[in-house]
């Protein structure tokens, strides 16, 4: 892979320049001789979100410093730092998260910044798990920001990068626990959906994969956590598997994470895809849309009446659960969500032109985007979705009054005619606090 594209191959960074930092004191440097800066975390957004005019700064070079504090039971680790790592130390040490993504190559702080998220009906996405973040300014200096005692720090967390370069988290961790996955195939949609709450509270974590056109699901992948009572035997009518499947038809399981009902640590069955293997080529796009857990049934109705249109783009879709959280820019804040997430073949501009129509539909049900993803939504038509975004907006502007962060991204789809008519310019917030008066949360709480 070329260093100027993202994991995908569908965008060309614009950077000027990259800089990889080996500490601390370097990317405050780096942070604070850039004009324009912004954060590359994993190279797996889909979009220009991560990209910049100026300098893209990578955090893989810094070592993890995964540090546990087993009285707080927490867990603190550099930004950059892969899932994958941090949860086998984790496992190794006898401790979890709560939650992974279907990939642990993705780096901690480009997940938590893009609220990605996982599944399961009470789990909350990745970001959730965030007590505590240290993030480097724009001038360089360095603030430590804590969950109960910085105002505005649910605001900060799905921060999109706007905010300034997460150098370190710390993240809520509970004890190691086992888990089994069990897939079944071959599901009709219309038993799924006598009772949908009852199939995605079949297990811990519940994803159904499907084409849209097809009267079923072709496959349901269930992780139950292997001290729950009650394990699932059946599921809905379908089939129960007896080898191990990979998503897509016809494709190896090689790289995928232990199935057919074998217990084994979360860290090897919370994801979809082993550490130890690539997921793919990277010859993919992909999208997603999350609509309240309530409009559920009314919106898997719109996307199978899309089916047609949307099978011979695909290469598969999954369907997952999340629970509500009160992180202002996250896709379920305020509300438990159902994800529709589209893993599409490498045809961007066939996408790209089915996107506004598919997005019209689902606009009634409130469809919020992935932000790492591709949608065609501006700041405008996001704005009513997301009732904290105002919010968001003013403290970019507190805490990076320069612009420093801002891309085009942020300004088509975050800042949108806030930003074109002209934001007051206050103080710019400091580690020392100096000239910083209730910052960063001098509004809403």
């Amino acid at each position: 892979m070329s260093s100027e594209l993202n994991w995908a191959g569908n965008h060309t960074y614009r950077a000027r320049g990259f800089a990889y930092p080996r500490s601390i004191a370097e990317l405050q440097e780096v942070t604070a001789s850039a004009p324009k800066l912004r954060a590359l975390g994993s190279r797996h957004s889909f979009n220009d979100l991560a990209d910049s005019t100026g300098t893209l700064v990578s955090l893989e070079k810094l070592e993890p410093g995964i540090s546990i504090d087993e009285t707080a039971r927490t867990v603190s680790v550099s930004g950059g730092t892969r899932y994958g790592v941090l949860a086998g130390e984790l496992q190794r040490s006898g401790y979890a998260l709560h939650n992974l993504a279907s990939l642990p190559h993705i780096s901690v702080a480009g997940a938590v910044a893009t609220a990605t998220h996982g599944s399961g009906d009470t789990n909350g996405n990745l970001a959730t798990a965030v007590v505590g973040m240290d993030l480097v300014l724009a001038s360089g200096e360095l603030l430590p920001v804590q969950r109960g005692s910085t105002a505005d720090f649910d605001g900060m967390v799905v921060g999109l990068g706007a905010l300034g370069i997460v150098s370190r988290l710390t993240l809520r961790i509970e004890p190691a626990f086992d888990v089994r996955q069990d897939v079944f195939t071959n599901i009709p949609w219309t038993t799924v959906l006598e009772d949908f709450d009852a199939a995605t509270s079949a297990a811990y974590s519940v994803s159904l994969f499907t084409d849209w056109r097809s009267d079923a699901v072709s496959q349901a992948w269930l992780k139950s956590r292997a001290d729950a009572p009650g394990l699932r035997t059946e599921f809905f009518g379908g089939t129960p598997a007896h080898a191990a499947l990979h998503p897509l038809p016809g494709i190896s399981a090689e790289n995928c994470t232990e199935q057919l009902g074998i217990p084994g640590p979360w860290s090897n069955r919370l994801a979809h895809f082993r550490m130890g293997f690539f997921p793919s080529s990277g010859q993919e796009l992909q999208t997603e849309y999350l609509v309240p857990r309530e409009h559920a049934g009314e919106a898997i109705t719109v996307m199978r009446s899309f089916g047609d249109r949307l099978a011979p783009l695909l290469q598969v879709s999954e369907v997952r659960s999340m629970a509500a959280d009160r992180l202002w820019l996250s896709s379920s804040y305020e509300r438990a969500s159902i994800g529709f997430h589209l893993t599409w073949k490498p045809e961007q501009a066939a996408v790209e032109a089915l996107l506004p129509e598919l997005e019209t539909a689902l606009a009634p049900l409130s469809a919020r985007p992935h932000w790492g993803k591709l949608f065609a939504a501006e700041a405008d038509a996001l704005e009513p979705r997301y009732p904290r975004l105002s919010d968001f907006r003013a403290l970019a502007e507190r805490m990076d009054p320069e612009h420093k962060f801002r891309n085009d991204f942020l300004e088509r789809k975050v800042f949108g005619r806030a930003s074109r008519r002209g934001a007051l310019n206050p103080p710019a917030i400091s580690a020392s606090g100096r000239a910083t008066a209730n910052v960063p949360g001098s509004g809403a709480g």
